[in-house]
């Protein structure tokens, strides 16, 4: 299967508490809730999309305890990812969880890198990582990840959990497509390419044509 991240940051890079003021306020944040003045239609199309490929979730403790606490009371029968996040299978990053209750969920703990990498053998279409800015990082730098689908919100929000943040594993990524709302948020699918690439600029004789 195919490792793909599905992450919403701002301009200035914070991933930390999108949907609300109270989701994550570790560290003290209290800018929670940057994106959804941005979200419309055309968003929740496009993630529903995204969703439909998905085999099984894979989510960082935190992520994780979240989600469990707030999917299940989601009722509304015009919501399009409720059923499908409650029932596909979990699979949560942790060393201090024994069980989850979010079911079906399966805790990896130990070597969490060996365990995805066993994972992404088996037969289907895609794991997906929603969130979990933490475990991203460590995923990236193990060169697990795959696809990473950026949904770029129009505001700075000048403090919080950064996805890149400084010391980050430098990574190349190809684009692969992109689209904007409405609402004005930027809708980005990346493949990983592997490592980063670095030149010189000699001028626009030496920049190819694409």
């Amino acid at each position: 299967m195919k490792l793909a991240l599905t992450e919403f940051v701002s301009l200035d890079g914070v991933s930390q508490g999108p949907g609300s003021p109270q989701e994550d306020t570790s560290g003290g944040f209290t800018r929670g809730g940057w994106l959804v003045p941005h979200m419309d239609q055309s968003f929740i199309d496009q993630a529903s999309n995204w969703l439909e490929r998905a085999d099984a979730l894979l989510l960082g403790r935190h992520t994780y305890e979240a989600f469990a606490r707030d999917w299940p009371q989601i009722d509304d029968p015009n919501d399009p990812f409720t059923s499908r996040m409650n029932s596909l299978p979990k699979f949560v990053a942790s060393d201090s969880l024994t069980h989850g209750s979010w079911n079906p969920t399966t805790v990896l703990s130990g070597d969490a890198a060996s365990a995805i990498a066993k994972l992404k053998e088996s037969p289907g279409r895609e794991i997906q990582i929603h969130g979990s800015s933490i475990l991203a990082q460590s995923l990236f730098a193990a060169g697990l990840i795959d696809e990473v689908r950026l949904v770029v919100a129009p505001v700075v929000v000048g403090s919080g959990r950064r996805l890149f943040p400084e010391g980050a594993t430098p990574t190349g990524l190809r684009l692969i497509s992109s689209q904007t709302t409405p609402g004005g948020l930027a809708l980005q699918s990346y493949e990983v390419t592997g490592t980063a690439d670095y030149a010189t600029y000699t001028g626009v004789s030496g920049v190819p044509t694409r």
